[in-house]
């Protein structure tokens, strides 16, 4: 079959999001003002490394400063140009409206294949590009706060916050400027596996309404549901590892670059991970069958499929081969605007990537406020909360014992009671709620508006409605 030319990635947000707006009845003018990039910033900057010097390109794209700071990570990929950073600028700012951080959209990209340098090499040029942005106040923690995107991860965030520190010696709020961080450098428990986390609450929440479910075809709960993930990586390997391991899941196939591995029975997607550091892919992996052609598995039998790396691998090509009644988008964007139409016609239900992947951000937001705040969570109320569960306990033993009652309280009941919440049971307290009250709001569209077919419609009109809301009240 000839593959059929699709609109690029930005066209591809642009149409969807027009296909909102046309529900939507908004001011002549607020649509575009909402739609278009505020600005891109494009930086090009030389650092000598193996005795000569390398010219490299960086963009920062500012989508929106309906709310500020702006937020979004930055990607360090060869195939980074001004188009895909405006683009996923613009989810972001969807996104954050949509589950409610108080940020605008942004995004960066540096043109660089991280695996062709040494990490002394990556830090000298992470910390000329943060130079770069920082002193046109790109990085800064009321204006711009970047995180980790592809290609990057706690270590470049780590550089850059050091960068910003040294620029900024007396910005008290200086670890605010990115998030991302590790623990030591002012990150947050919890973020690593973020958006990972929030594709399990948010399937977890879908599954909470039978209404919903119906439309799928599917029954139950996730227990027993068969989940094909493509791409292994930090999203869809912590999404993977949370639905078998808490929700028992069954993991039959994994997509990788070199080809996917399946396993009708499950994978581990522990040993399946520690396959893929030691040898660089899935081939030679004895916990299932290998098969050369990964992409074909998108086609496979499975009840959710998780798209978890790449833009645009369901496109108009494979869209009509999709099994799967259920798609969850961890990745951003990877169903082109064409497929999209083809998957609905075939009443297939996507829960839209400005929603499902919006777990990162959302704890990223909490590292911010933990920044900010200069403390970290559960400092101050822990073990007031573990001294009044202890009270409780104790007198219910009182009780017991005064009255002979035998009462016996399970000593793994009594251990978890008497444990008080420490920073990373709140941060998934945190994001739990912020997936379930975001899908609410998606869903109730969905289901009270006739002329909404789908949920990223919903999404959208949630998420453009929040915004034009932020214009109308600063007086635009």
């Amino acid at each position: 079959m000839l593959d059929v030319k699709e609109p690029g990635f930005r066209e591809n947000v642009d149409l969807m999001f027009r296909r909102a707006v046309a529900h939507l009845d908004l001011p002549p003018g607020l649509a575009e003002k909402i739609q278009i990039c505020n600005s891109t910033y494009t930086v090009r900057f030389g650092v000598r490394l193996r005795g000569k010097m390398e010219t490299f390109v960086g963009y920062r794209a500012v989508h929106s400063e309906h709310m500020e700071p702006v937020k979004g990570g930055i990607r360090y990929a060869p195939e980074v140009d001004q188009n895909e950073v405006e683009a996923l600028a613009a989810l972001m700012t969807y996104k954050c409206a949509l589950v409610e951080t108080p940020f605008g959209g942004a995004k960066g990209g540096l043109c660089i294949d991280p695996r062709k340098y040494e990490e002394h090499e990556l830090e000298q040029i992470t910390r000329r590009f943060a130079y770069e942005l920082a002193k046109r106040d790109l990085i800064h923690p009321a204006q711009n706060v970047p995180a980790p995107d592809m290609g990057t991860g706690e270590r470049e965030m780590a550089w850059i916050a050091d960068q910003y520190a040294r620029m900024n010696t007396t910005d008290i709020n200086a670890r605010a400027c990115v998030t991302g961080k590790p623990l030591n450098a002012g990150g947050i428990k919890g973020r690593v596996e973020a958006t990972g986390r929030g594709v399990q609450y948010a399937l977890r929440e879908f599954f909470r309404h039978p209404e919903d479910v119906k439309v799928t075809g599917l029954k139950g709960s996730l227990s027993g549901k068969r989940i094909i993930v493509q791409g292994l990586g930090n999203v869809g390997y912590h999404a993977a590892k949370f639905l078998r391991e808490e929700d028992d899941s069954v993991i039959t196939g994994v997509i990788e670059r070199d080809g996917a591995i399946v396993n009708p029975s499950g994978l581990d997607p522990d040993a399946l991970r520690d396959w893929i550091v030691q040898t660089g892919g899935v081939k030679g992996f004895d916990g299932g069958e290998y098969i050369a052609d990964g992409a074909s598995v998108l086609e496979a039998e499975c009840d959710i499929l998780i798209p978890a790396a790449l833009e645009g691998v369901i496109n108009i090509n494979n869209a009509d081969r999709i099994q799967a009644p259920l798609i969850i988008e961890a990745a951003n964007g990877p169903i082109t605007a064409g497929a999209d139409e083809i998957l609905r016609e075939k009443e297939i239900v996507i829960i839209p990537d400005l929603y499902a992947n919006a777990g990162g951000v959302t704890v990223s937001y909490f590292e911010w406020v933990k920044n900010l705040s200069h403390i970290r969570f559960g400092r101050m109320q822990r073990r007031n909360e573990e001294a009044h569960a202890l009270l409780l306990v104790q007198e219910l033993e009182r009780l017991s014992s005064d009255k002979q009652l035998g009462w016996e309280l399970a000593p793994d009941f009594k251990r978890r009671y008497l444990q008080g919440a420490d920073e990373l049971q709140l941060v998934r307290s945190g994001l739990d709620d912020t997936m379930r009250t975001a899908y609410q709001s998606i869903s109730k569209v969905w289901r009270e508006r006739p002329d909404v077919k789908d949920l990223r419609t919903a999404a959208f009109i949630v998420a453009i409605e929040r915004v034009a809301a932020s214009y109308r009240a600063k007086g635009l």
